[in-house]
C-alpha cells in the first residue's frame, strides 16, 4: 500500500528520557519538497490573480510609467501637478539623508494610483465595448462598419497574451430581459404545439400574470442583476441540480467518446498512463492559468469561470439538496477495476508521475488477483441512487469508513478500469457503437462513482470515454478538457512500438493503495436496493450513434446556411415523421458572453419550422416552395440561437422569475404551467473548439466523435451532434425502452432521410439521394458512416477489433 511505504520514512523514537524525536532523512526532504510545493502552488495563484486584475494592463506598465514621472521629475517637470508634493508632506521624515527616498516614494505611490486609475478606466472601456451584442444579429458572412470599429476598439482595449481569467472583470453581466417581450416570446414558442383553446387560456394566465405580479418579481430581478455577478446562474445550479432528488445516472450525466476510428494503443493500463497523464498535464496548465480564453472571432472573450471545478471537484448528496465540494489540490486519483477501489499517487518527490510510471501502476491493478470484498463490488451503486437515499446511507459510511470515501471524493477524478472491451467493431458496428454509448453513459449501474465530476473509462481494449458530472460545468468545458487530452496522449506524449508508454518504469514506487471499506450491515440492503435501482435505470436507455458521411458542414457552407440551423430544422422534419406531431424543442445555446453565464434554451419548434416540415409532408409542394420555407425556418432559428446568446432568451428569465414567487410565496398559474412543461425533444450541438490540436486532413479520423446524454422525458429523445471535420456528422440518439412512443433507431433512420431530403432541395444536394439510393443499401443504421469507411480503414492505424 502506497501509504504504507510512505509511513516507512518515519521512525519516532524516543530516547531514555523520552524527550528526543529522530525523524529519518527521506521524511524530512519529502516535508520540505511539499511546503515548497505548496509555496510555490500559493504563489503562482497570487502573481496569476495579481495579473488577472490588472489586465489588460502589466507590472511592465506600472514601471514604465514610474519611470517617466522619474524621468520628468529629473527634468524639473511634475506631470503630478503638485500632488508628489502632497504626498511626500504625508510620508514620515527620516531626516534629511532620506529627502530623496521620500521622492522616489512619492513618485511610486503617484504612479501606483495614476496606474491604478488607467487599469480601472480601461476595465470599465472594455465592458462597455463587450456589451454590444450587434455583430451577433448580422446576417452571417456580412460585417457593418459598426462592427468593424467595435473589433478595432475591442482588440486595442484587450491587451496581450491573456491568461485564462484575464478577462473575467471586464465581462458584462448579464441583462435581465423585458418581462413583457418574455412573454410575448414564450406564447409565440407554444403556438405550434398548443390547440387553440389551450393557447386562449394560456394568453389569459400570462395576461394575468403581467398585470398582477411581473412588475414585483422583476423588481427583485434587478435587484439581483445589480447585486450578484449573474441573476440566474447560481439559482440554476442550485434548483435544477443541486435540489434535484434524481438519481445522477442517466438524469443529470453526460459522455465523451474516444477517437471513432482509431484506437492509439490496445493496451489498457498504457492507454490509461498516458490519458491520466494527459488529464494531469491540463489541469497543471488550469492552474497556472496558462489556458487561453476562449475568443468568439478572435476577439470576442468567454467567460472562464466554468473551469475552476473540473477537477478536485465532489457532488456531496444531502437529504434536501447537495453541494460541490472543490478542493484546490489533490495528489492521487481514485481507481476502480473489478470490483475493487485504489488509491494512485500522481506525484513523485519533484513532478508529476511519468506516463510509463502511471501505465507501471495501473498494470500492477489489472494483475492484483485479490477478489473484491463483500458488497465493495456494488458499492458505487449507491451513487446512482435517489440522492436523500445515498444521503443517508453515507452519513453511516462516513463514519464507519471515513478514509476510504474521502480517498475517492478528494482524488482528482475518477478512473474505471473496465474488464470488457467496447467501440466500433467490423463485425456489428452499428450494435456495437450503441453498446459502446450505454456503457459511456451508464456502465453497469455500479462500476463509476456518479459523485465525481468526471470518470475517466479505460476499456480492456485501449478504448477511453468519459463520464461527466452536469452541475458543475457545461459541455464545452469538459469538451475543451477532452479534446486537449485526446490529442496530446495520442500526438504529443505517443506510444512505442510495442504499444506501452514511452519511457521507462520506476521500480521504487510503492504499490496502488488498496482502499478498505468497513461497511456496516444496515448499509448492505442500501447497496442491494440501489444495484437493483440502477440496473432497471440502465436497462431502460435506448442508446443509438451513427455517423453520417454523406455530406457535412462544408455542403451546408456552399448553401450559405448556418450549419446548426440546418440540423435543427432537419430534426424537426424527423421528429414529426417518427411522433406525426409537433413538440416542445430544448436546445442548449451558451450565454458564456456574460459574466457566469451558463446556458440559455433555444426554442426550436419554430412557427416557420412546423410551415416548413408540412410543406415537406405535402406532395403538391414543390422543391421551391419547401427551399424557401426552409431559409425562413433557418433565419427565424438564427434570429432565436442569437438572443439566447445575447442574453434575450425565455427560459432562463422565466426560471429566475419562477424563482423570486416562490421566495415570495407568490401564487403563479402562469409560471407554474411553464415550468411544467415537459421537452419531448431535447438537442445539443458539441462544439469542437481546438481544430489546431488535431490534422483533420492528413488524419481525418483522429478527431473526437461526441458525446450523448439521456433522454429529459420518459417519451422523449435526447439528440446531441458534432461535426466532425467537413464531411460527417455523428448523431447520439438516447430514449427510454419503457415507453412505446418512443424507438432511438428509428428516429435515426428517419433523422437520415430527413437530411438527404433536404440536401435535395438544394441542387448541389440533390446527387447525395442519387448516390443513395444506388448503394442498394436498405438498413439506414449501416448505409451512411459505417460502410463509407471500409474502404479507407488502412489509412490510419488501428486495432483488432475497430475499424
Amino acid at each position: 500500500m502506497a501509504e504504507a511505504h510512505q509511513a516507512v520514512g518515519f521512525r519516532p523514537s524516543l530516547t531514555s528520557d523520552g524527550a528526543e524525536v529522530e525523524l529519518s532523512a527521506p521524511v524530512l526532504q519529502e516535508i520540505y519538497l511539499s511546503g515548497l510545493r505548496s509555496w510555490k502552488r500559493h504563489l503562482s495563484r497570487f502573481w496569476n490573480d495579481f495579473l488577472t486584475g490588472v489586465f489588460p494592463g502589466s507590472p511592465l506598465s506600472w514601471l514604465f510609467l514610474f519611470s517617466a514621472i522619474q524621468l520628468a521629475w529629473f527634468l524639473q517637470l511634475d506631470p503630478s501637478l503638485g500632488l508628489m508634493e502632497k504626498i511626500k508632506e504625508l510620508l514620515p521624515d527620516w531626516g534629511g539623508q532620506h529627502h530623496g527616498l521620500r521622492g522616489v516614494l512619492a513618485a511610486a505611490l503617484f504612479a501606483s494610483c495614476l496606474w491604478g486609475a488607467l487599469i480601472f478606466t480601461l476595465h470599465v472601456a472594455l465592458r462597455l465595448l463587450l456589451s454590444y451584442h450587434g455583430w451577433l444579429l448580422e446576417p452571417h458572412g456580412t460585417m457593418s462598419s459598426p462592427t468593424k470599429t467595435w473589433l478595432a476598439l475591442v482588440r486595442i482595449f484587450s491587451g496581450r497574451h491573456p491568461m485564462l481569467f484575464s478577462y473575467q472583470r471586464s465581462l458584462p453581466r448579464q441583462p435581465v430581459p423585458s418581462v413583457q417581450d418574455t412573454v410575448r416570446k414564450y406564447l409565440e414558442s407554444v403556438r405550434p404545439v398548443l390547440s387553440d383553446e389551450d393557447f386562449d387560456w394560456t394568453v389569459v394566465l400570462a395576461q394575468e400574470f403581467l398585470r398582477l405580479q411581473a412588475s414585483l418579481l422583476q423588481w427583485y430581478l434587478r435587484l439581483k442583476s445589480w447585486w450578484a455577478s449573474n441573476y440566474v446562474s447560481d439559482w440554476w445550479e442550485e434548483f435544477v441540480y443541486l435540489h434535484s432528488r434524481n438519481p445522477l445516472m442517466v438524469n443529470s450525466n453526460y459522455y465523451m467518446m474516444d477517437f471513432l476510428y482509431v484506437t492509439p494503443t490496445p493496451l489498457q493500463a498504457a492507454r490509461a498512463g498516458n490519458a491520466v497523464h494527459a488529464l494531469l498535464l491540463y489541469r497543471h496548465r488550469l492552474n497556472r492559468q496558462e489556458i487561453p480564453p476562449t475568443l468568439l472571432m478572435g476577439m470576442r472573450p468567454l467567460c472562464s469561470a466554468q473551469y475552476e471545478k473540473i477537477f478536485n471537484t465532489t457532488r456531496i448528496p444531502g437529504v434536501q439538496k447537495d453541494y460541490i465540494r472543490h478542493l484546490h489540490d489533490s495528489q492521487h486519483v481514485a481507481v476502480f477495476h473489478r470490483g475493487r477501489f485504489f488509491r494512485v499517487g500522481t506525484h513523485s518527490r519533484n513532478s508529476l508521475l511519468s506516463p510509463r510510471a502511471l501505465e507501471q501502476q495501473f498494470q500492477r491493478i489489472l494483475d492484483d488477483p485479490s477478489p473484491a470484498c463483500p458488497h465493495e463490488e456494488h458499492l458505487a451503486a449507491l451513487t446512482a441512487a435517489p440522492r436523500g437515499t445515498w444521503a443517508q446511507v453515507r452519513t453511516s459510511l462516513k463514519t464507519q469508513a471515513a478514509e476510504a470515501l474521502e480517498a475517492v471524493e478528494g482524488a482528482a477524478f475518477f478512473v474505471s478500469l473496465d474488464a470488457e472491451p467496447a467501440g466500433l467493431t467490423r463485425e456489428d458496428p452499428a450494435a456495437s457503437l450503441d453498446a459502446y454509448a450505454h456503457a459511456l453513459l451508464a456502465g453497469r449501474g455500479h462500476d463509476r462513482w456518479f459523485d465525481k465530476s468526471f470518470t475517466l473509462i479505460v476499456f480492456s481494449n485501449g478504448k477511453l470515454g468519459l463520464s461527466v458530472e452536469h452541475s458543475w460545468a457545461d459541455c464545452p468545458i469538459s469538451g475543451h478538457m477532452w479534446e486537449f487530452t485526446l490529442a496530446t496522449e495520442c500526438f504529443q506524449l505517443g506510444y512505442s512500438t510495442d504499444g506501452h508508454c514511452k519511457g521507462h518504469p520506476d521500480p521504487t514506487l510503492p504499490q496502488p493503495q488498496r482502499l478498505q471499506w468497513d461497511l456496516p450491515d444496515q448499509i448492505h440492503s442500501s447497496i442491494s436496493l440501489a444495484l437493483r435501482g440502477a440496473k432497471i435505470l440502465s436497462e431502460n436507455v435506448d442508446c443509438h450513434v451513427f455517423p453520417f458521411s454523406l455530406f457535412g458542414k462544408s455542403f451546408i457552407r456552399r448553401c450559405h446556411l448556418s450549419s446548426d440551423s440546418f440540423i435543427q430544422i432537419a430534426l424537426q422534419l424527423a421528429h414529426f415523421r417518427d411522433r406525426g406531431q409537433f413538440c416542445l424543442t430544448y436546445e442548449s445555446a451558451m450565454t458564456r458572453l456574460f459574466l457566469e453565464g451558463r446556458t440559455e434554451t433555444v426554442r426550436s419548434c419554430t412557427r416557420e419550422a412546423c410551415n416548413f416540415v408540412r410543406a415537406m409532408e405535402d406532395k403538391e409542394k414543390t422543391d421551391p416552395q419547401c427551399l424557401t420555407l426552409f431559409r425562413v425556418a433557418v433565419d427565424k432559428h438564427q434570429a432565436l440561437l442569437k438572443a439566447a446568446m445575447s442574453g434575450q432568451g425565455v427560459d432562463r428569465h422565466l426560471f429566475a422569475l419562477y424563482v423570486v414567487s416562490r421566495f415570495l410565496h407568490l401564487q403563479s398559474p402562469f409560471l407554474t404551467q411553464v415550468h411544467s412543461e415537459q421537452w419531448q425533444l431535447s438537442t445539443s450541438q458539441i462544439p469542437v473548439q481546438q481544430m489546431h490540436l488535431f490534422d483533420v486532413h492528413n488524419y481525418p479520423d483522429y478527431i473526437s466523435s461526441g458525446g450523448g446524454f439521456g433522454p429529459a422525458d420518459d417519451h422523449g429523445y435526447g439528440v446531441s451532434y458534432i461535426f466532425m471535420g467537413d464531411d460527417m456528422i455523428t448523431f447520439h440518439i438516447s430514449s427510454k425502452k419503457s415507453s412505446t412512443k418512443t424507438d432511438s433507431h428509428r428516429l435515426g433512420q428517419h433523422i437520415e432521410d430527413a437530411l438527404l431530403d433536404v440536401a435535395s432541395l438544394f441542387q448541389a444536394g440533390q446527387h447525395f439521394k442519387r448516390r443513395f439510393r444506388g448503394s442498394g443499401k436498405e438498413d439506414s443504421r449501416h448505409r451512411c458512416g459505417f460502410l463509407s469507411r471500409q474502404t479507407g480503414a488502412s489509412k490510419t492505424s488501428m486495432t483488432s477489433t475497430d475499424f
